[in-house]
């Protein structure tokens, strides 16, 4: 069954309010990913893959940010190693819910998949425990700038030697040429996908205070004071990256 398509910003709005991950968006959410962030699915899959490479026997995988759990998922079908666990976090309660709801349903079409618990919580404020692997899939993005070097670090300390954290996001360039280019080639991918000119401009009002996105330098120089030791760029598409962090 196809997921309900996302026309959240199809009607002109008086006002158009901030983003929030609400249950208007939890219910067209797999669509206005897939349709607004460029190589999602390799991103999200080969997330899982990467988890399987860092994963540490009888050790503890964070999810930070999950949503609906898309790479909890992944990792869930990749990560063989013994006694590892899956702890998903969202601060959004309908999206808590519902990914507690998707998690239910891969265990009744699979076996022996590791054992997932989702919790709804501030990831600023949770009380992070050692662990092998890290996701932070568009996450950072919607944490205060200032806030986010503590975040990393809190992760970096709780990281277990051969560990990864797997950081997500979208991009902004220095170059203001790049910048212009590259956000315009992300347009044409909306547009590609059925936006029209009024939905992306509303949900770009929705979000421009809500989401501020950093470029690969501020993430690898951010990285890297967390206490980081390598920092590489694995994935990208368009204003869309994908790096992996390590010890």
């Amino acid at each position: 069954m196809q997921p309900p398509r996302d026309t959240l910003f199809d009607t002109p709005l008086h006002q158009v309010p901030d983003f929030v991950f609400n249950e208007d968006v939890v219910r067209v959410f797999p669509d206005m990913i897939k349709r607004s962030v460029p190589g999602y699915p390799a991103i999200v899959e080969n997330s899982g893959v990467l988890a399987a490479q860092f994963a540490r026997p009888d050790s503890l995988i964070y999810d930070l940010g999950c949503s609906l759990g898309a790479v909890t998922q992944a990792m869930r079908r990749h990560v063989r190693q013994h006694g590892c666990r899956i702890v998903a976090v969202d601060n959004s309660a309908a999206m808590v819910e519902r990914c507690r709801e998707y998690l239910q349903a891969q265990d009744a079409m699979h076996q022996e998949l590791l054992p997932a618990e989702v919790i709804e919580a501030d990831i600023l404020q949770l009380q992070l425990q050692p662990c092998s692997v890290v996701a932070l899939n568009f996450t950072l993005q919607f944490i205060a700038p200032g806030q986010r070097l503590e975040l990393l670090t809190r992760i970096r300390q709780q990281l277990l030697p051969g560990g990864a954290l797997i950081l997500s996001e979208k991009l902004r360039f220095a170059d203001e040429t790049e910048h212009q280019l590259l956000n315009e080639l992300h347009l044409a991918f909306k547009r590609a996908n059925g936006y029209s000119e009024l939905e992306i401009a509303q949900k770009r009002r929705a979000i421009e205070k809500v989401m501020l996105p950093d470029s690969l330098e501020e993430h690898r120089q951010r990285l890297q004071d967390a206490g980081f030791g390598r920092v590489h760029l694995w994935f990208q598409c368009i204003n869309f990256a994908s790096l992996i962090a390590l010890p």
